[in-house]
Parts: structure tokens; sequence; C-alpha cells
């Protein structure tokens, strides 16, 4: 790895609700992925990166501490919760003389904590109930836009859609791209290297792709959406993020806005690059792309995130540029990896001290993990996880409802093998492997074995309709929510 003398620059491209397998080069023909696909044939890709608490705060708790949700306390979605008292990605690339700089979502509390960064030019999709100052915000009212980035009416958690509607400069993807390629001209000339963060909120809803993005899928044949038999179940289909109130057309049209905004995205990255190389920073520059969750996309008839199915749970993450040359061309790494081993990892490439406490360990190093832990929820509609190299083990507390699936033969979790008589014995190792990881769970385990949650009326189903639905218009220095101390 680097040494102190010859320390590579690092350009890490995260996005929001990005599954694992949508790109080109994993295979799909319905999806335009051109920059990612090179990124990954010229670089690493790893094929089993899992979110272990596959929602936004979480996640990127996890992705800036190395920690897991057990060790860094958030394991739900909590807004108002703090950083942990742990040094951050960030702040161990400044402690060795990088200038770091973030453009986009970070998803903190207090939301213009830095964590670290020299400087954050801040993105945070329309949440002004905490009241800070979002430059995003601000940009758009000093070009006569104030206000108007939700006047579309797509919400941010649904999966209806339409077209972007304000001037194409205006759209956060190509405002997180313009803004991160100012930071990147604007380089404090003195540093010897160079952090940059761009994060992106797509392509999360609201999905509103560019017009001209939008048409590059008019005649695209997708790729049917999986099926399976066990999505009948009465537990599964009280708990799943429900996709029942979207029509065919509806499912079509969504799916096609949100391949356009991925290849937005791409397109942008491509912009990233060429500002790199523009700048001369490209060659000895280590490029990272992931995302913090995925999304079911209706496969299983589901929607979102907080699942562990692969949609929702599995990640992509690519390793690309000259620092990582020794792996040109290996393609899809099988490596079992998760978002806490993320921050060793880079730091690792970088010849950075890794700080000590840390849960995660270098994917790049010849240790190895021999399965993934993963959990969220606290409540009857919480879920965990077990993935070893070959099964994946998913839990719902719930009605005490286990299934089974082989990863080697069934990645699509097609056939639930719970109840197969031939797996009785995986079946009772992956659950004693989910009983050993259980912490705080004492009210779903009867002996240190699982009983689950015994149903006492019906956990409400989410709600992806009007639930989180932002207004069109918004004005500055809105009020407060009475539990933001800011």
């Amino acid at each position: 790895m680097a040494n102190e003398n010859n320390r590579p620059d690092v350009l890490m491209i995260c996005v929001d609700h990005w599954p694992g397998s949508f790109f080109g080069a994993c295979g799909r023909n319905d999806i335009e992925t051109p920059t990612l696909d090179y990124l990954g044939k010229n670089g690493l890709m790893f094929d089993s990166m899992y979110s272990e608490c596959p929602v936004c705060i979480p996640a990127r708790r996890s992705l800036m501490t190395g920690l897991s949700p057990k060790s860094h306390g958030d394991r739900v979605y909590s807004d108002l919760m703090r950083m942990p008292n742990s040094k951050t990605l960030a702040q161990c690339f400044r402690d060795n003389g990088y200038q770091a700089v973030a453009v986009g979502k970070l998803h903190v509390f207090p939301q213009r904590n830095r964590i670290g960064f020299d400087d954050v030019i801040l993105a945070e999709e329309g949440r002004y109930e905490f009241g800070a100052v979002d430059d995003y915000q601000v940009w758009l009212g000093e070009h006569g836009q104030l206000g108007k980035e939700f006047s579309h009416g797509i919400g941010s958690n649904t999966y209806y859609t339409t077209t972007w509607n304000l001037p194409e400069e205006c759209h956060p993807t190509n405002w997180v791209t313009r803004e991160m390629t100012k930071q990147i001209r604007r380089r404090d000339p003195e540093k010897r290297n160079h952090f940059f963060y761009a994060s992106f909120q797509a392509p999360h809803p609201p999905i509103v792709p560019l017009e001209r993005m939008f048409r590059r899928y008019d005649n695209v044949e997708l790729e049917p959406n999986i099926r399976d038999n066990w999505e009948e179940d009465e537990t599964i289909r009280l708990l799943r993020n429900t996709a029942e109130r979207y029509s065919e057309k509806e499912i079509d049209m969504a799916r096609r806005a949100f391949y356009a905004q991925c290849t937005h995205l791409d397109y942008s990255i491509r912009s990233l690059l060429g500002a790199m190389k523009e700048e001369g920073l490209l060659q000895n520059t280590l490029i990272i792309f992931m995302s913090d969750h995925g999304d079911m996309l209706f496969d299983h008839g589901m929607v979102a995130k907080r699942l562990f199915y692969e949609n929702s749970a599995r990640i992509p993450f690519i390793l690309s540029g000259n620092p990582v040359q020794e792996y040109r061309g290996k393609g899809i790494e099988r490596k079992l990896c998760c978002v806490a081993d993320i921050m060793p990892t880079i730091l690792d490439i970088c010849g950075i001290e890794k700080p000590e406490g840390m849960d995660g360990i270098s994917m790049v190093s010849d240790e190895k993990r021999e399965y993934v832990f993963g959990e969220i929820g606290e409540d009857a509609k919480a879920t965990r996880m077990i993935r070893d190299e070959h099964y994946k083990l998913i839990w719902y507390p719930y009605g005490n409802k286990l299934q089974l699936f082989d990863m080697d033969r069934d990645r699509k979790e097609i056939n639930d093998l719970s109840g197969d008589p031939e797996y009785r014995e995986t079946l009772d190792r992956m659950v004693a492997l989910l009983e050993e990881n259980l912490h705080d769970d004492d009210n779903w385990l009867e002996n240190g074995k699982l009983k689950g949650y015994v149903p006492d009326g019906k956990p409400s189903k989410p709600d992806f309709s009007i639930g989180n639905q932002r207004s069109a218009y918004h004005w500055p220095y809105p009020r407060k929510r009475k539990d933001a101390d800011i």
C-alpha cells in the first residue's frame, strides 16, 4: 500500500438507493452505465457488499466511522442522534495532511456538523425542519428558483414519477457535480493530497429524471421483475414495503425513470473524472463508487429499503484508478463485505493508520469475514440477517418468521429453503449464528433461543404515499422541529 510520500488523492462518490446489481458490467442489458462499467472492469467490483442496516443514517454512520450499528448506536433511523465519539474517515485524512471537502448529502445531526471535513457544501433533500442553512436551497434562491425544488409534486418516498420541471442546472445531481468540480479546481495548492467526497441523493425518490435522460429508456426492453412463491406469505405481506398501490403503467414508468437517474449519475461521474484529469490529478487518484443501500424497485412486489433482500441490502462498491492498479482487470471480487469495512479499506490503500476500535476490516487485506450480521428496526417491523459465504438467513421477529436462501444457486431469492428438510442442518447453523449476534433483543428470545414477537394485532404498514410528501414551495428560515436542538 501507499507510504507517506506517495499517498493518492481520493475521489469518493456515494449515491443513495442504488442496488448492487444495477450495472451493465453485472449483466444487466436494460440499464446504461458506461462510466461505472469502465471503472469496474479496470479496477475491482465487489459482488457481496452489504449494508448492515439498509437505511440512510445508520449506513452513513458506519461509512464514516468503520463501526457496526451495534457500536455506533443506530439501527433504526435516528435523525436527532449525534455522531459517535470516534474518529471519522474525514478526520483521519485531515490528520495526515489531506484537505478534505464534502459536497452533497451528509445526513448527520446537527446538519452543519462537518464530521471532520474542512468544509461541507450541503444539500440535505429538503429537510428544512431542522432550520439549518442548506447550500443548495441558497443557490436556488440566488438563481431565481427559491423553494421550488419540490414543485414537481413528487414525494421523497413514492414511486410515482415525472420529469424534472426546472432548468437542468437546478437538478440536484447537476448541482452536486458542479459544486464538486468547483472544489476540485479551488483546492488548497499547499496540500499534498486531497479527499473529495461527492454525495448524491439520486436515484433516491423523488424520481424526477431529466427529460433527455428519461427519453433514452423509451424503447428499452426492461428485465421482468423478480417473482416468487413466498410473496404470498401472510407475515411477509404485512411487513413488506408494499408496491400494490401502483399500476403496471406506473411501475413501468418508475423503473425507466429510476434507471434514467442512474444513467444521469453515471454521466455526472464521468464529468468529475474529467475535472480531475484537467487538473492533473487523475493519475494518482483512488476512485471509489458506492451506495448507502439499495431499493427493491418492485422485485418481490416490494419497493424501497429497510429489508435484507438483495436489491435492498446488497450495494455496489467499486475501487478503481492507478492506486489499485494491481487489481486492474481482476473483475468481480466475491469476498463478503459490509459498509463498516469501507473506511479501513480506504485508509489501508492510502497508507494511513487505522483508528483503534473499528469493527470493519480492510477488503484488500488477507482478512476475510465468515459472515455479515444485519439488523434494522426495534418494533414489530424489525428484521435481522445472517449472510455467510453461501447462504442468507432472514428473520422477522413478528411471527418468528425465518427465510433461508442459497446464494450460490438462487441469488434472486426465489426459493425459500427454510422448510426444506435437506437444509435443516444449514438452517440450524445459521440460526445459531443469528442468536449469537443478537443484542438488546431479549424480548424476542427465550432461554437464548428465537421466540419472536407474538402477534397482537397487525403492525401498521409503511406509508410511502403521503407520509413523507414535501410541499411544492419552501421559503428560507422555516420553523424548527421542537425536538431539534441545534
